[in-house]
């Protein structure tokens, strides 16, 4: 049974009528981060896009960087870090760097990425996404061996690679895969790592879970994570409208990706729920416990920064979150 692990995430978008400078928003981010190592958070997770207007983080290794060199305790990790864009060797090199700064702080979470405008920005269609992930992959697994490797691919061909620094972590950081379908699910699985499901539970967390056991596997052996707000307030009336409109700013940019790209959540069924918990401290923990028992979630990442909202704006109940709710749930589910 793997420890409850509750942290934060950043997609550091800053919308253009914020008032704020990247920068400052930047800043802001880097000092709360460093309270919430002090006060228990477990994790800073961190999402990635590309070419968006409000400058949503297209680049999180140096971000992460910065915060190991501040910090002691939290693991750092990606739900996600987008495969295609990302060159598997350099990726592999850059996660290195970051394992030997945290002191082995490191997983990283992959994706293959769906929205049109990023393929055309870097230059391919999405019809590579597959090839480019599952070839990232292997090359990826390869890299965390510690061992010097060839490798021959439709998209890559590595000769006697090896990557240094070596990995602090044996076996190099934690792999997850994301999946919002069946592919993606028969993907983690195949390629037996931790899991990030989203979407429908019958198209991506249900077939991640025959897919173990008919190869008898136990998905308890498995980290299974994801990016589910908290709001922590015992007035809901007076601190939920705000958050709740930049949630509906924040979901419009997915929304409209899936309009693009005809994917989405549009079928009819029982999603993996990613809507935000919000009220007191029991609300918070009775929630979270029967979230945690429906899915065998190990790993929860809250939004600690909506987009529009400053640092200060969240530190409240942030603060309840982390000294409160965690501690008791993580005692009630021992």
């Amino acid at each position: 049974m793997h420890d409850l692990r509750i942290g934060v995430s950043y997609d550091f978008r800053n919308p253009v009528d914020s008032g704020v400078s990247d920068a400052h928003l930047y800043a802001e981010i880097l000092e709360q981060v460093k309270w919430l190592d002090d006060i228990g958070a477990d994790m800073v997770w961190f999402t990635e896009h590309h070419f968006v207007e409000d400058g949503y983080l297209p680049s999180w290794v140096p971000v992460a960087g910065a915060m190991a060199a501040v910090t002691n305790h939290v693991r750092f990790g990606t739900d996600i870090c987008l495969m295609p864009f990302n060159h598997p060797i350099r990726l592999a090199e850059d996660l290195a760097v970051l394992d030997n700064i945290s002191g082995g702080r490191i997983d990283i979470g992959l994706g293959m990425g769906y929205a049109p405008h990023e393929f055309r920005g870097f230059g391919f269609p999405p019809s590579r996404r597959v090839s480019l992930m599952n070839e990232g992959i292997e090359v990826l697994q390869r890299c965390f061996s510690g061992e010097r490797f060839s490798y021959h691919g439709k998209r890559y061909q590595f000769e006697d690679v090896i990557i240094k620094p070596g990995y602090v972590q044996q076996g190099g950081p934690p792999l997850w895969i994301a999946a919002m379908s069946e592919p993606g699910a028969l993907r983690a699985a195949h390629y037996d790592t931790n899991f990030l499901p989203q979407g429908l539970r019958k198209k991506s967390f249900d077939p991640w879970v025959d897919a173990l056991e008919s190869s008898n596997r136990k998905t308890s052996d498995k980290r299974v994570g994801i990016i589910r707000s908290i709001l922590v307030t015992d007035d809901k009336s007076a601190d939920w409208p705000l958050i709740r409109a930049a949630e509906k700013y924040r979901m419009q940019l997915y929304n409209r990706f899936f309009q693009e790209s005809g994917e989405g959540f549009g079928e009819a069924g029982e999603p993996v729920p990613q809507t935000w918990i919000v009220g007191d401290v029991e609300h918070c923990i009775a929630e979270l416990k029967s979230f945690i028992s429906d899915f065998g979630i190990t790993d929860i990442v809250t939004m600690a920064v909506p987009p529009g909202l400053r640092a200060d704006q969240m530190g409240d109940s942030l603060q309840l979150l982390f000294t409160e709710v965690v501690p008791r749930l993580k005692a009630e589910l021992k």
